[in-house]
């Protein structure tokens, strides 16, 4: 019945399940499958044209991994020769699914019996594939020594707990202490401590102290989206690589930022504060901004970082931008500086016919949208026509300042 459904269409369900009902099929049928022919629409952000063969969990498919990410996983095991990768905790089974297609053995590991019975199927198109109901621990614990020597390790910890409290939307709240993970980080550890090759993702937004020693840190983003932080344990993580920024774009080849110094080190410059606010302000990408690499972008870019505590920086207008760096950060020409304050930016706003703004802001408590309504009027207020602007917030020592800008193209 799934599969023979037309493209999903909310306006259209209702329709759909009556005439399904009135042809004798159970309600309870009709609605799994319309259920899942609107989760294989919502899955083609991540899964593209795979995702009309596929089977979803509504937690599931929020926390599976991208396949361009996925891929680049699979491309780190291969890379390393690894023969077989153990996923363990594959979900619904995105990243055995980016290892199977490298044409890597794969052992998926699944502890929810209803994931893994979706797992069964998204895999059913891959030879090189299994699927195996069980705990992480369980599967370290019997799996034969030989095959475990050669076995890579991939885990996707759960991160919610499924018997808590859970949000407006259902979904599980998320757990903040590693230990409380799915299997918990420890594991890993402990497991790449043995000389295993372990790669773990987690959420991109654990604090730098969590981070374990010994291993490569990666956060990524995906169309400005930061999507995780993969850790490399042994083989797997790049000599002389501690933490690292990977910006992927739909429209770009990938681009990345790379340090080899612990989290917490000093900046290359020292802050330039106020003073330096002229030229192009640069904004990092949400990957970099969580590795911790601005100063080290800002150095890549000829810049000076303006706050050790806020991310931006600036450089020089006409300066020009490596090539390695294309797409680390989003530049604005600084036009006017002006004081942080709603009536003086009132006036600007007034004197200068801007109808249409932009608010950026970083280390300053403010709400964009009460802020721009402050400043412009309510929307059915203002002109059809008129200048439209970038207004960038920030807080550099104790000062607060607003930066009138606009976006370079490209």
């Amino acid at each position: 019945m799934l599969n023979s459904l037309p493209p999903y269409d909310a306006e259209q369900s209702l329709t759909l399940n009556q005439r399904l009902r009135r042809q004798g099929h159970p309600p309870d049928t009709v609605s799994a499958a319309l259920t899942q022919s609107r989760l294989r629409a919502a899955a083609e952000a991540k899964f593209g044209d795979f995702a009309s063969r596929m089977l979803f969990t509504e937690d599931g498919l929020q926390q599976a991994t991208r396949l361009s990410v996925a891929a680049r996983h699979a491309e780190r095991f291969r890379d390393a020769g690894v023969a077989v990768v153990a996923d363990l905790g594959c979900g619904l089974g995105g990243d055995a699914l980016a290892a199977a297609a490298l044409g890597m053995q794969v052992i998926a590991v699944e502890a929810d019996e209803t994931t893994a019975a979706a797992a069964t199927v998204n895999l059913s198109p891959f030879p090189e594939a299994r699927v195996r109901h069980t705990t992480a621990e369980e599967f370290i614990e019997t799996q034969p020594t030989e095959e475990a020597q050669r076995t890579g390790l991939w885990l996707d910890p759960a991160r919610r707990d499924p018997h808590g409290a859970r949000t407006a939307e259902g979904s599980a709240l998320r757990l903040t202490d590693p230990e409380s993970f799915s299997p918990p980080l420890s594991l890993a550890v402990d497991l790449a401590a043995a000389g295993r090759a372990v790669g773990v993702k987690l959420g991109p937004g654990i604090a730098h102290g969590l981070v374990p020693e010994g291993c490569e840190a990666e956060w990524v983003s995906v169309d400005g989206d930061v999507v995780e932080v993969a850790l490399w344990f042994g083989s797997l993580a790049r000599p002389g690589v501690r933490r690292a920024a990977t910006v992927l774009r739909r429209d770009a080849p990938p681009v990345q930022l790379t340090d080899e110094d612990d989290f917490g080190a000093e900046p290359a410059h020292r802050p330039t504060g106020v003073e330096g606010l002229t030229g192009i302000i640069w904004e990092p990408d949400g990957a970099v901004i969580r590795a911790g690499l601005v100063a080290e972008c800002a150095e890549l870019c000829g810049g000076r970082i303006l706050d050790e505590h806020i991310a931006y920086f600036c450089a020089p207008e006409g300066a020009p931008v490596p090539e390695e760096a294309v797409g680390l950060a989003r530049g604005y020409r600084i036009l006017e500086r002006l004081p942080f304050s709603v009536k003086r930016l009132k006036r600007w706003a007034a004197e200068h016919g801007v109808s249409r703004l932009e608010i950026k802001k970083r280390g300053v408590d403010v709400a964009p949208e009460q802020l721009r309504t402050q400043i412009l009027g309510s929307a059915r207020r203002r002109p059809a026509e008129g200048v439209s602007r970038t207004l960038i917030l920030t807080r550099l020592g104790e000062e607060r300042v607003a930066v009138v800008a606009e976006p370079l193209n490209g």
